[in-house]
């Protein structure tokens, strides 16, 4: 979704809206991303995420798994580099345009990913699948962000690379207009708590970038950066 598969309430700034229409669960949904990705010819920018490319260039090319793939900038953006992709998402209507994306470009680059609906507060990768997981911006309900952080802790193999991105619960402090939903925001050492230290080695940031708020005034958000590698 760009949301719950996708980049969940990912890029939250962007469904404030909604947060006064329909009940939170219904942020969660298909049909509220299919409808949010069938209502515009693009939602995200269509370059990959600054935190992924920083991240990737020190690994080797392998299995990768893009969770909340949305229209597929990261999952392509991977592909180019040689990684074999799977991008995960729970809008087919952010799938479509994703797979309609990759094959435009031609080449062999169609055959390095395979696009997959699933629902990833139910959805449960395989163990010990991928060399590089990726969640970037997927915000949820407490319960649910740290059991799906878990489920996707089991599907790094020894020696891969778990990568969550997401907003910082600082932003709501300034004007960029994120939804007052901080239960949906995390820091890095609440997504690093839910790892076992024995098990991973775990690097935790908040780095700073700047945007423009809707006033057009510039404006300094941070994000939550977890990078962690599985011991071999």
């Amino acid at each position: 979704m760009g949301g719950v598969g996708g980049k969940v309430v990912a890029e939250v700034v962007t469904v404030t809206d909604a947060q006064t229409q329909h009940p939170i669960e219904i942020m969660f949904t298909a049909e509220f991303w299919d409808e949010r990705y069938g209502s515009t010819d693009r939602v995200w920018s269509g370059n990959p995420n600054p935190h992924l490319v920083t991240t990737v260039a020190a690994l080797k090319p392998g299995d990768a798994l893009d969770v909340g793939s949305g229209e597929g900038a990261d999952a392509i953006w991977l592909a180019a580099q040689g990684w074999r992709v799977t991008g995960v998402d729970v809008s087919t209507v952010a799938l479509r345009r994703a797979a309609d994306a990759v094959t435009a470009q031609g080449g062999q680059l169609a055959e390095r990913i395979t696009w997959q609906q699933a629902d990833v507060l139910s959805w449960d990768p395989a163990p010990a699948r991928y060399d590089l997981i990726s969640a970037q911006f997927m915000h949820m309900p407490r319960p649910a962000l740290e059991a799906l952080h878990r489920r996707l802790a089991a599907a790094v193999r020894p020696g891969g690379t778990l990568l969550i991105v997401g907003h910082h619960p600082s932003d709501l402090d300034t004007t960029i207009g994120r939804p007052r939903l901080p239960e949906l925001m995390f820091t890095a050492e609440q997504v690093a708590a839910t790892l076992d230290e024995r098990d991973w080695e775990i690097r935790t940031e908040t780095p700073g970038r700047e945007v423009t708020d809707p006033d057009g005034n510039p404006v300094t958000i941070h994000d939550a950066v977890l990078t962690a590698v599985r011991r071999r």
